[in-house]
């Protein structure tokens, strides 16, 4: 559709509103273009700040996340040393039920196999009693083994057969000794009654474990 002009008065003035509307026109676009990138680079950046702050978080000791959780919740009370407690007891008693399974696969010894049937037994029903007692207390506890557990559990992956029977037993037989002082100190100095309660009812057990691992040790000679 044409324009006809009657008036040559008018080009002018209209010729010059033209020219400011390009300009108008050619700025919003500008401005629109700016803004929206400045909208776009700070999504980008809002998003990378949010995934490395979960990747941090997911990439942080499951028991040192434990630790500080009960630091927080518990600094005031007097079960602080008996959650610090619980957090070492259900991380070590993870790492028993992972090896006991992994024995199923990498051990050739019967007697190894069978010995790492009955610590995934009886630690998974002592890990489930534990989580309970925690729960009543409000104390966190680990939701993965730790990583000094999580390195003991890839060495001793790494091993197949004779080699793998060999270094099992002989950590079973080390640790379940660390783990009888270890139960034995809070079921005579723990504060909190339910957990001292519930440590010195699986002090038989891991005397056994400890009694079991020595002589396995010994049929593998």
């Amino acid at each position: 559709m044409y324009l006809v002009l009657t008036d040559a008065r008018l080009v002018p003035e209209l010729l010059f509103k033209w020219i400011l509307f390009k300009i108008h026109l050619k700025k919003s676009t500008m401005k629109t273009t700016i803004l929206v990138s400045m909208a776009i680079c700070g999504s980008v950046l809002f998003c990378s700040c949010g995934n490395d702050s979960d990747k941090a978080a997911s990439d942080k000791d499951s028991k040192e996340v434990a630790m500080d959780q009960n630091e927080k919740k518990l600094d005031s009370t007097n079960i602080k040393s008996d959650a610090e407690w619980a957090v070492k007891a259900a991380d070590g008693g993870m790492l028993e039920v992972q090896l006991g399974k992994l024995a199923a696969t990498n051990a050739s010894s019967t007697k190894v196999k069978s010995f790492g049937k009955m610590m995934v037994d009886d630690h998974t029903k002592a890990n489930e009693e534990l989580m309970a007692v925690a729960k009543a207390k409000n104390i966190s506890l680990p939701a993965a083994i730790s990583e000094k557990c999580q390195k003991k559990y890839d060495d001793l992956s790494a091993k197949k057969g004779a080699d793998f029977d060999k270094a099992y037993i002989d950590f079973m037989v080390e640790d379940h000794g660390e783990d009888v002082d270890h139960f034995k100190k809070e079921a005579e100095n723990g504060n909190d009654a339910d957990l001292k309660k519930w440590a010195a009812e699986k002090l038989p057990v891991l005397l056994h474990h400890l009694d079991m691992a020595k002589s396995t040790k010994e049929a593998l000679k």
